[in-house]
């Protein structure tokens, strides 16, 4: 019984040994990558890159043209789920999530000026919410909408204003 037990355990770090040097065979390239602590940029390239081909008609802006929009008087919608906008929000910003333009979102968006200035957030600079709303604002026909992909964190960090409640 003890030799069973042996030959099993033999056989599992077997495949477990196997499993980890196909793994490293397969993903060498992002491995590598680790190991030179040059992982982090090259994630955030290829995030770009993606975003840049699925979201090729929204505009993007940074944190401070944010800012500068935000001071302008642009309408400002936070993409992020309801508890965390109730939590803390841009001034004056719509919550409005990709579910809720899925959904048929007339009464947030009902009265709005087509061409309005509209500045779309999300959490932070890893999240497509802001890109996904803006496209589909975009969709139902509004002709000046820009997605701000720093996130909200960062506005925060920045001192920049915040909000609380609804």
């Amino acid at each position: 019984m003890n030799r069973m037990w042996r030959a099993d355990l033999a056989w599992a770090g077997f495949i477990l040994g196997v499993s980890v040097l196909f793994g490293l065979v397969q993903q060498w390239p992002l491995a590598r990558h680790a190991w030179q602590g040059e992982l982090d940029p090259l994630l955030s390239q290829m995030r770009d890159q993606r975003r840049a081909e699925q979201f090729q008609g929204v505009k993007t802006v940074n944190l401070t043209q944010a800012y500068a929009l935000f001071q302008q008087g642009s309408l400002f919608i936070d993409s992020r789920p309801a508890d965390e906008f109730a939590e803390l929000h841009v001034p004056k910003s719509l919550n409005i999530t990709p579910d809720m333009v899925e959904a048929g979102m007339a009464e947030k968006v009902a009265g709005l000026a087509r061409d309005r200035e509209i500045v779309v957030y999300c959490g932070q600079v890893s999240c497509d919410l802001a890109l996904k709303v803006a496209e589909k604002l975009q969709a139902l026909g509004f002709t000046r909408v820009t997605a701000y992909i720093g996130g909200f964190r960062a506005w925060d960090e920045a001192g920049y204003p915040a909000d609380t409640g609804k």
